[in-house]
């Protein structure tokens, strides 16, 4: 099968959350399984630093309108003669250049807020993907796309490039990682995108007088999935649905939810070249060393008979930043070191900041990702917290129970799906300081006896989160998409 993955950051070349994760991996799972796939990202400034060296300028330049102007695109891929193992997707894996939109420190935004040209960014990305295919007679059966930010892909499909005998064949899958970032712009965003007034109505792209650019992958794509069974369920009610819930009620029939998984190759603490000493289920010893290094990375008081009790994410409304904030007094009275790892809105910065200066021996906030200190964190905490508002699937719930840190988190979206309360978690329903302080108070009553607490280590580490079924699941969706549109004959416009 020939697929096309579409996506704003994969890991290696850019990351900032999960949706990396998810793209970069079912790549190289698709290839691994004897796919043609191809991968378009934007070539952002820190992926050019990165991987300047083994990335090679095609010289080929796009004219790509955005509106009543025009811009420059340039397209790279990777060196066939690349020193580090990414010479193996040399000629599948396409950055899309522009200086004006990519040569910035961030992907999206700065902690004040989103960039105020993402419109323009992402429509040009979209376009620049589509032209691409075209000039190099890429006829994916599958385009891919992921998210708001290459939402309009599947819209153009069957609009401005209906016409375009590359994409004849091609069925469209969007999916949503988030429902909560939807890519809302002005009104005047429409012209920039080059659809027209007959799209911006409630069954289109409009919303709320806006320019919707996940709607209008909702309205266009031929299948829609989402990262969790329950989040597919969740985004259909008003309570969970941000506004979408409607259209996504109108598309049911078309939705599906997909466990994301975790990469092995990566997240293994049997292997993992970032941990002070690895380990395995048979043999635990070496979570003992990284937690006593974390500990002294970190100026923790106490020594490892302590809970060190980790968050790793996004700082953002939606992770439950307020309940934790609210929490930590209490946790570190209880006789708890905490270690904060993330970045994103300046409020919460500002609030973990505060926690960390306040609680100096306890407390430890480190305000970036850092690879290597995440794997560390992994590795050597006991608890992973994870009090969300909401979790479309979650990729940290699964990774810290491959490294035995068990997680303590709020029973929504894709945390009910892979975590089991009282077998390898604890999980809360009520979203409130109290209920997520009674979960931690059931974990470290369970932490205290120490054979219990190995067996529940144990049980967590034994759990399957490999990419391969979810994988499959995917290939399943794209035949059945597949099918329908040949049955159906040719392909109907928006």
């Amino acid at each position: 099968m020939k697929i096309a993955i579409v996506a704003s950051e994969a890991v290696p070349f850019s990351k900032t959350g999960g949706l990396a994760d998810v793209a970069g991996t079912l790549y190289k799972e698709f290839l691994g399984m004897g796919h043609e796939v191809y991968l378009f990202v934007p070539l952002y400034r820190r992926t050019w630093t990165q991987f300047k060296s083994e990335l090679q300028d095609t010289g080929m330049e796009l004219d790509i309108p955005l509106g009543k102007a025009t811009r420059k695109c340039k397209v790279f891929t990777i060196k066939k003669d690349a020193a580090s193992p990414i010479h193996r997707f040399a000629g599948s894996v396409f950055f899309i250049g522009n200086d004006e939109f990519f040569d910035r420190d961030e992907l999206y935004g700065t902690p004040a807020g989103d960039y105020p040209d993402n419109d323009q960014r992402f429509t040009f990305f979209c376009k620049s993907v589509l032209e691409l295919c075209i000039r190099l007679g890429i006829s994916p059966e599958v385009l891919q796309c992921n998210d708001w930010q290459t939402g309009l892909i599947p819209l153009y499909l069957k609009t401005l490039y209906r016409g375009a005998p590359v994409f004849r064949d091609t069925v469209s899958v969007i999916t949503i990682h988030n429902l909560g970032y939807p890519g809302l712009f002005p009104f005047q965003t429409l012209q920039i995108t080059g659809l027209g007034m007959d799209l911006f109505n409630p069954d289109g792209i409009e919303f709320y007088g806006k320019c919707n650019f996940l709607k209008a992958g909702i309205v266009g794509a031929d299948r829609i999935t989402t990262v969790s069974r329950t989040y597919a369920k969740e985004i259909l009610t008003p309570g969970s649905g941000f506004g979408l819930d409607g259209i996504l009620r109108k598309r049911s029939d078309s939705l599906v939810g997909i466990v994301n998984g975790i990469d092995y190759t990566e997240w293994n603490p049997a292997t993992d070249g970032f941990i002070r000493k690895t380990y395995t289920v048979s043999d635990l010893s070496g979570k003992r060393e990284c937690k006593k290094e974390l500990i002294q990375h970190c100026a923790f008081k106490g020594g490892v008979q302590m809970p060190l009790i980790c968050f790793i994410g996004r700082l953002s409304a939606q992770k439950g930043l307020d309940i934790f904030s609210d929490a930590v007094p209490d946790l570190v009275a209880g006789g708890s070191n905490i270690l904060v790892i993330g970045k994103g809105d300046e409020l919460y910065h500002t609030m973990m900041h505060a926690l960390s200066k306040q609680f100096s021996r306890s407390v430890y906030f480190y305000s970036e990702f850092n690879e290597s200190f995440a794997h560390a964190a992994y590795a050597g905490a006991d608890i992973f917290l994870m009090p969300s508002r909401y979790e479309p699937c979650g990729l940290g719930q699964m990774i810290a129970m491959h490294y035995g840190t068990i997680p303590v988190a709020r029973k929504t979206g894709g945390i009910t799906d892979t975590v089991e309360d009282g077998s390898v978690g604890f999980l809360f329903e009520e979203y409130s300081t109290v209920a997520l302080m009674q979960a931690v108070d059931r974990a470290l009553a369970v932490y205290e006896n120490k054979t219990a607490w190995q067996k529940l280590v144990k049980n967590a580490m034994r759990k399957d989160f490999s990419w391969k079924k979810s994988a499959e699941e995917y290939i399943t969706l794209y035949r059945e998409a597949l099918a329908s549109k040949a049955a159906a004959g040719p392909a109907l416009t928006v």
